[in-house]
């Protein structure tokens, strides 16, 4: 897996630290979102539809460093818009680095070549380069040709300068399973630690929405892409239960708090994803204050086809905490690509109901159609 050993020791450090606590709810990774603007307008991305006064804003040093404080999760992940558009950025990661928190400067590296020099290399430090698949495909991915070719050019150059690098993939409709397993090879061979894949989560702000994958499609999408992977060592910056989820083998229900975002707005409730749900002024607010039950597939409409990391790859490492010889055995033989899929969480809501009140509404068990039995999951992913 495309995870240094320091780093997995330290995570798993801070979570044995966290249950001995008997603390129900933490964090894992902090959405540090320094801004919204950027210089793509991807299709698939909800994070750009602001006004323009909006996309001016920026976190400042300050905030990012305070909120990185405040939440003090072990791994704090830069998203944006664009953070190398913000010219404090610079100074914001190596504040972080210097309380011992990895970082993942997520990027498009289009402006990356440029900017390598404000940057040092680190352990901690990682640039996660934003590509959705071999040239053709990114490129149609992001609306603008030649991008590819930039970030390719930008990560051979960082690889030249010993800075880690991550490759960040977004699935979306129409992918090629046997593309997406030579864009692995290609990414790979490239020389980067890592490869974070997820399926695109639907935003109501995207420019398109005939983009995204429903849950049943995700699924098997990526048991094709593993089954031509077998025999291949790609470094997958994944838990083996979230990617054996991703292949449909284990039903988790979300947990949004391992991933809680900070952006210009203040602490948005319940997650990265989801944007109009309100924002709490305080991480304890945030925490203590947001009505979780409220959110995850099966609790919520918006929620319905996610799959995504940043809800379920909490879910992944509290299961195996709870299943290490499961968690083994996945890692060991990688994911199950035939059979049966595993039950998906049932449905507690009824969406007409749900729209007209702006809250859940419960149902009784024996009201819900579907046939699957609801699979147990791990107690550290019950909300």
């Amino acid at each position: 897996m495309g995870i240094p050993l320091i780093q997995k020791y330290r995570i798993g450090r801070y979570i044995l630290s966290k249950r001995l606590k008997g603390e129900r709810r933490y964090p894992l990774v902090l959405m540090l979102e320094p801004l919204f603007q950027c210089n793509l307008a991807c299709a698939g991305c909800g994070k750009i539809d602001y006004p323009s006064e909006i996309l001016r804003k920026r976190l400042s040093v300050e905030q990012a460093l305070g909120a990185v404080d405040e939440c003090d999760a072990p791994v704090v992940s830069i998203p944006g818009g664009e953070p190398l558009i913000h010219k404090e950025m610079p100074r914001i990661v190596e504040g972080i680095i210097a309380r011992k928190k990895f970082v993942y400067l997520c990027t498009n590296a289009i402006l990356l070549a440029k900017k390598l020099g404000d940057y040092r290399p680190s352990p901690y430090l990682t640039f996660s380069v934003h590509l959705d698949g071999n040239r053709e495909r990114h490129d149609e991915s992001v609306c603008q040709e030649g991008v590819f070719d930039k970030a390719v050019a930008a990560i051979r150059k960082a690889r030249d300068r010993d800075f880690r690098v991550n490759i960040n993939c977004t699935l979306f409709q129409g992918e090629d399973p046997a593309e997406v397993a030579d864009f692995f090879d290609f990414v790979t061979e490239l020389g980067v630690e890592g490869i974070t894949v997820s399926p695109g989560y639907s935003y109501e702000r995207a420019p398109r929405h005939d983009v995204f994958l429903a849950r049943s499609q995700s699924k098997q999408l990526f048991r094709e892409v593993f089954r031509r992977g077998c025999r291949r060592r790609w470094p997958l910056s994944h838990s083996a239960l979230f990617l054996d989820f991703l292949a449909g083998n284990q039903t988790y229900e979300c947990t949004p708090w391992s991933n809680p975002t900070y952006n210009v707005f203040g602490w948005q409730k319940p997650c990265y994803l989801l944007a109009d749900e309100g924002y709490a002024p305080t991480f304890k607010e945030l925490m203590e204050e947001t009505d979780w039950e409220r959110y995850g597939t099966g609790r919520n409409p918006k929620c319905d086809n996610c799959m995504a990391h940043c809800g379920y790859e909490g879910s992944a490492v509290a299961d195996t905490l709870l299943h290490p010889w499961k968690a083994l055995g996945v890692s060991l033989r990688g994911p199950r690509t035939r059979g049966p899929m595993a039950p998906e969480v049932p449905i507690r809501y009824i969406r007409e109901e749900f729209a007209a009140r702006g809250a859940e509404v419960r149902i009784p068990v024996e009201r819900i159609t579907r046939s699957e039995p609801r699979v147990a999951v791990p107690p550290g992913a019950q909300r």
